[in-house]
């Protein structure tokens, strides 16, 4: 069982008790920074987004079969008060508890049912080389991802093909998609930038960034673009737990080179991943 799948298993079988992300880690075997990106990996939600989303569809579906005490839901739910639960709940479905509860449905209601793993390992991730890379520096346009935005990743590519020519001190022709600064949530800050010399120059609009030297797990990505959660999720959930190796708490990144094809998608690229003893 891999990360994402034992951080389920225990979501589900302890949905009604406290719980945190450091205890799902634990369950799970790996570091908080390691669940973040597996859970988020395979299943497309933050782990403890995804806890929340759970309980307030199970406190709905009581709701909506008469529960009397919203007080008692909320706390069953893990929120202190009423109030608290109520600005979740109607966070989550556009409504609040009592209108559940007087509609005697949740056929309006967008529930979040529990996650069934499925296929989405892949059998043919080939073995990763390991490189032990120097600090450079990183500029480009930039966004703050999350879960729920990460289709703007493709919407930035072409920022950056339309603006890279105003990024000064440029090093070479390899571009990069920088994945850093990620928190609990699994937001993280994405940069689509190139290797520059230094800072000094470049305009306020682009985001910037120092990688640090650091030891790589390096993964060929050979199929499209598109595909690139799949084998993403491959490497979080079963080739580094496998590993022997931990994750190191240091940004990691895409590296595509001349071989590349923006235009299509094709030609592969490497997923450099920061890894530790």
């Amino acid at each position: 069982m891999n990360p994402a799948q034992r951080a389920l298993w225990y979501i589900e079988s302890h949905l009604a008790e406290p719980m945190t992300l450091d205890e799902i880690a634990t369950v799970a075997g790996v570091s908080r920074f390691h669940l973040v990106r597996a859970f988020a990996a395979a299943t497309g939600l933050p782990a403890m987004r995804y806890v929340r989303a759970r309980r307030l569809t199970e406190a709905a579906r009581s709701l909506a079969n008469g529960a009397p005490d919203i007080l008692s839901l909320a706390l069953e739910a893990d929120y202190g008060s009423h109030e608290a639960f109520t600005r979740a709940f109607r966070d989550q479905f556009g409504t609040t508890p009592e209108a559940v509860r007087t509609a005697t449905s949740t056929g309006h209601l967008q529930l979040r049912e529990p996650i069934l793993m499925d296929s989405t390992i892949s059998d043919n991730l080939a073995a990763p080389r390991f490189e032990t890379a120097k600090a450079f520096l990183v500029a480009g346009p930039t966004e703050r991802i999350s879960c729920d935005n990460g289709a703007i990743i493709p919407s930035l590519w072409q920022r950056f093909h339309q603006e890279v020519a105003d990024i000064p001190a440029r090093v070479g022709n390899v571009a990069y998609g920088v994945c850093s600064n990620g928190d609990d949530a699994g937001n993280f800050d994405y940069i689509a930038g190139v290797e520059v010399a230094d800072f000094s120059d470049l305009p306020r609009r682009f985001g910037r960034i120092r990688i640090p030297e650091q030891r790589y797990a390096v993964f060929t990505h050979t199929e499209h673009v598109a595909s690139i959660r799949r084998t993403v999720n491959t490497i979080w959930n079963q080739w580094l737990p496998a590993s022997g190796l931990k994750a190191a708490d240091a940004p990691n990144f895409e590296r595509y080179d001349e071989k590349f094809d923006p235009a299509t998608g094709n030609g592969g690229f490497e997923i450099w991943i920061p890894v530790r003893e």
